[in-house]
C-alpha cells in the first residue's frame, strides 16, 4: 500500500455509510442533504481532502463558499488538520472581492468604487429625494426591501409587479419603494461607492463580459463546494454560475428544513431544483444525528414531519446516535414575567449545580423579546450575551427615547403626572400608544420604546408599595435617574453568559440546554406570517430552534402576555402534539367549553356591600373602597418588612416580590394553603415556589426573620 492509499483509508476511517458515500462520489454534481447535527462540515471537508489526496487537483484549484466568516475559518482549520493548504475557503462576498479587486480595477477606470458597510445614509438621501418622508426605523425597513430586491435580481422597474405576483407585503407604498430603490441606486454613483450586493452583481459582470477575466478565474478554480446551499440568493446563484461556467464539478451541501431567510432573498429552490438542473448528479442524505439526544431528535422529527409546500419534499427523518437524554419538558405560565423569571432561576440553578452559562441559550422570536430575559437573569445575578441584537438600552430608538425623556424633563411636560408625562415625551420620537406601525424593523423600534413606557408603570407601582421609603409620587427627573440606573446594570461586562439569541440568529450555533420561549400563537407563528408558504418557514424556524439543544429542551410559553390580559393559545405547530405540560388539544370533533360559550369576564361582588366590582384594584382585593377593610394591620406590617428584606438582599425593587395591593389581599384574605395563595392576584407558579412557604409562615405568626431565611433558601 502506497503512502497515499494509506492517508486515503486514514481520512475515511470514521465516517459513517452515508458519510463515506458523500465524501467519496465522483467527480461531477453532487447534492449532500445534511439533516441538522449529521456531521455535514466533516463530510464537506473530507471531500476536499479526498479529491486533493487521490492527486484530483491541487487545494489552490478549491473554492469552498460558506456564509459566514466564522465557518469559513473553522473549514480551513479543519482542512489543515486534514493535511490540505490553500484551499480557498471564502464567503460569496469576501470572494467576489478578492477577484473584483484584481480585475475590476481597470474596468472602473484604475480605481474601485468605495465599499460600505452601511447603507442607511445613502437610504435616507434616496427616500429624501424621492420626497417620502421618514424615519431610522423606516429607512432601515427601506433598506432591508432594497437588499432583497437586489439579491432577488429586481430592479426598481420591475419592483412593483414583481411583489404583486409573489404577494409580498412592501414596508411603504410598493410605488414609493421603487422610487426610493431607483433613488438609491443614483445616489450611490454619485457618491462613488458601492454596498455588498453590487459586490455580487459586479463580480458576475466581469465574468461574463471579460473573456481574460473569465479563463483565468475558471483556470484557478476547478472544483466548487458551496455550504448552507438553501439559503442562495438568485444573486450569489449568478454569480455561481459566473465561476463555474460550462463545468459541472459542484458539490452542493443543504438542508430545506432549514430554510429561513427568504427575507433575505435567500430561497431554497436551486437546492430543490439541483438534480433537475444537473441530471445524473449524485444525491446524497445524511441523517445519523450525532448532536442531539433521541428525545430532542424525535420532537423536531415530529414538527418537520407535518410541513407541506416544495421544501417538505427533501426533508429528512433524522436518527439520533446519542444516548438518552431526559424528556423535553413544556410549561405554560401565567403572564410572559413569570415566564422569564422562572426561567432566569432555573438558569440560575444549572450554573449553581455546574452547566457552564456559555452551554446554556434562551431563544426567541424576535429580538424585542430580550429585554424581559436581560432583566430576569440580571436579577439573578445571571450574566448574558446577547446574539443578533444590541443589549435593550444600546438600541438606537432606545437611546433616542431616552434623550427624548431626558430633554422633555426640563420643560413644562415634567409639571404632568408621570404616566401621562412619559407618553407626551416620547411623542418626539414619534411613538404613540395603539399606534403599532407596519414593517418587521418598525414594529421591532416601537414594541422597544413601548417597553420603557411600561417601565414607567412599573416604576410608579413600586414607589406606591413603598410610599414611607420612597417620598412622594415621583417625577419624570426621577424616572430618567431609573432609566440611567438600569442601563448602567446591563453594561456589566460578562466574560460568559447565557446566550440571548433570535432564532435567526442561533441558526449553525449549538448549546447543552435550550429554554425555547414565547411560544405562543401570534409570536410563533408571527402574525405577519399570513401565507401557507410564509407559516411554513416560521414551521422550519421552530424546527431550528429545538435542534440546537443537545441534551436538554425545554418549550413554554406565557398564557398572557401581561398579568390578566387577554389569554393565548399555544404554538400551533406543538399544540396537536399533547406535550405534557402544555394544554391539552380538543380530540377531533370535541366541542371545548370556550367553543360553546363566549368567553366573559368574571362577575365580582364586593364581600362587604355585594355590588359588582370593575375597578381592577378592587377586584384584586374583593371588594370596594366604600367598605371598610378586613385587613390583619400587624399582618401586613410583617409582609411589609419581609419584602423589603428580601428585596434589599436579592438587589431588586420590592414590588418584583409582591405589589401592595397583593400583600393587602394576602393580610385580608390570610391563606392557609398552597391553594388559596395562589388565588390571589399576582400570585402565578414562580412567586408561589419561590415566596409561598415564607407567606404562609408569616400568615401563621412566625417571625419576619424566619420568613427571610426561608426565601433566601429558596433562591
Amino acid at each position: 500500500m502506497t503512502a497515499r492509499d494509506r492517508a486515503i483509508e486514514q481520512l475515511l476511517a470514521g465516517l459513517d455509510p452515508e458519510q463515506r458515500e458523500a465524501v467519496t462520489a465522483e467527480p461531477g454534481p453532487v447534492c449532500v442533504l445534511a439533516g441538522a447535527g449529521t456531521g455535514k462540515t466533516r463530510a464537506v471537508t473530507h471531500r476536499i481532502a479526498w479529491r486533493v489526496l487521490r492527486g484530483d487537483m491541487r487545494g489552490q484549484h478549491v473554492t469552498a463558499v460558506t456564509f459566514t466568516a466564522r465557518a469559513a475559518g473553522e473549514m480551513r482549520d479543519r482542512l489543515r488538520g486534514l493535511g490540505v493548504a490553500g484551499v480557498n475557503a471564502r464567503t460569496f462576498h469576501s470572494a467576489a472581492l478578492r477577484q473584483l479587486r484584481y480585475f475590476g480595477t481597470r474596468r472602473f477606470g484604475g480605481q474601485l468604487p468605495e465599499l460600505v458597510d452601511s447603507t442607511l445614509k445613502f437610504t435616507a438621501i434616496a427616500a429624501a429625494r424621492a420626497g417620502l418622508q421618514t424615519s431610522r426605523a423606516k429607512n432601515y425597513d427601506l433598506t432591508t426591501e432594497i437588499e432583497w430586491a437586489a439579491s432577488s435580481l429586481i430592479g426598481p422597474d420591475d419592483y412593483v409587479s414583481a411583489i404583486a405576483a409573489i404577494g409580498r407585503d412592501a414596508p411603504v407604498a410598493a410605488e414609493d419603494v421603487a422610487k426610493v430603490y431607483a433613488a438609491y441606486i443614483e445616489a450611490k454613483r454619485r457618491a462613488g461607492v458601492m454596498d455588498f450586493a453590487d459586490v455580487l452583481a459586479y463580480t458576475a459582470d466581469l465574468i461574463d463580459d471579460v473573456d481574460a477575466a473569465a479563463d483565468q478565474i475558471r483556470s484557478q478554480y476547478r472544483f466548487f463546494v458551496v455550504d448552507e446551499y438553501q439559503d442562495v440568493t438568485p444573486l450569489q446563484q449568478r454569480l455561481l454560475d459566473a465561476w463555474v461556467g460550462d463545468r459541472d464539478d459542484i458539490t452542493v451541501v443543504g438542508d430545506a428544513s432549514q430554510t429561513i431567510y427568504s427575507f433575505t432573498g435567500a430561497t431554497s429552490k436551486h437546492l430543490l431544483d439541483f438534480t433537475r438542473r444537473h441530471p445524473g448528479a449524485a444525491l446524497v442524505r445524511l441523517v445519523r444525528d450525532y448532536r442531539s439526544t433521541p428525545q430532542v431528535v424525535g420532537l423536531a422529527n415530529q414538527i418537520i414531519g407535518e410541513s407541506k409546500g416544495r421544501e417538505a419534499k427533501m426533508r429528512l427523518e433524522l436518527i439520533g446516535q446519542r444516548p438518552d437524554g431526559p424528556a423535553v419538558t413544556a410549561e405554560v405560565f401565567a403572564d410572559e414575567a413569570e415566564e422569564a423569571d422562572m426561567i432566569a432561576r432555573r438558569c440560575s440553578k444549572l450554573i449553581a449545580d455546574g452547566t457552564s452559562a456559555s452551554e446554556i441559550a434562551v431563544l426567541y422570536r424576535t429580538n424585542a423579546q430580550s429585554q424581559a430575559y436581560e432583566e430576569a437573569l440580571s436579577s439573578y445575578g445571571v450574566p448574558t450575551v446577547v446574539t443578533g441584537a444590541a443589549r435593550f438600552f444600546e438600541r438606537a430608538e432606545v437611546r433616542q427615547a431616552v434623550v427624548a425623556l431626558r430633554s422633555a424633563a426640563k420643560t413644562d411636560i415634567a409639571q404632568l403626572p408621570l404616566l401621562e408625562a412619559v407618553p407626551t415625551a416620547l411623542e418626539a420620537v414619534g411613538w404613540r400608544p395603539d399606534a403599532a406601525p407596519s414593517g418587521g424593523a418598525q414594529r421591532e423600534a416601537y414594541e422597544a420604546v413601548a417597553a420603557l413606557a411600561a417601565l414607567a408603570e412599573q416604576f410608579i407601582e413600586h414607589h406606591r408599595a413603598n410610599p414611607d421609603e420612597e417620598g412622594p409620587e415621583p417625577d419624570l427627573d426621577a424616572f430618567c435617574a431609573e432609566l440611567s440606573r438600569r442601563a448602567s446594570e446591563q453594561h456589566a461586562p460578562a466574560v460568559e453568559g447565557v446566550t440571548l439569541a433570535s432564532l435567526h440568529a442561533a441558526k449553525g450555533l449549538e448549546w447543552d440546554v435550550v429554554f425555547l420561549v414565547g411560544l405562543a400563537d401570534g409570536t410563533l407563528p408571527t402574525t405577519f406570517a399570513r401565507t401557507e408558504a410564509a407559516l411554513e418557514e416560521e414551521r422550519r424556524l421552530l424546527y431550528v430552534g429545538i435542534t440546537r439543544a443537545r441534551v436538554r429542551l425545554q418549550l413554554s410559553f406565557g398564557l398572557a402576555r401581561n398579568s390578566g390580559g387577554r389569554e393565548r393559545r399555544l404554538c400551533r405547530f406543538l399544540a396537536p402534539l399533547g406535550l405534557g405540560g402544555f394544554p391539552r388539544p380538543p380530540a377531533p370533533g370535541e366541542t371545548t367549553a370556550k367553543q360553546r360559550t363566549p368567553k366573559k369576564a368574571k362577575v365580582l361582588n364586593c364581600s362587604g356591600c355585594g355590588k359588582t366590582l370593575t375597578d381592577a384594584r378592587d377586584r384584586k382585593l374583593g371588594h370596594c373602597d366604600d367598605c371598610p377593610a378586613t385587613m390583619d394591620e400587624g399582618l401586613f406590617e410583617r409582609l411589609r418588612e419581609w419584602r423589603v428584606t428580601v428585596a434589599k438582599q436579592g438587589g431588586k425593587p420590592a414590588f418584583t416580590i409582591f405589589t401592595d395591593v397583593t400583600l393587602i389581599a394576602i393580610a385580608e384574605r390570610c391563606p392557609g394553603s398552597d391553594t388559596e395563595l395562589a388565588s390571589l392576584h399576582g400570585i402565578g407558579k414562580s412567586k408561589l415556589d419561590k415566596y409561598g412557604p415564607a407567606v404562609l409562615h408569616l400568615v401563621n405568626g412566625g417571625e419576619v426573620e424566619e420568613a427571610v431565611a426561608m426565601s433566601t433558601e429558596a433562591s
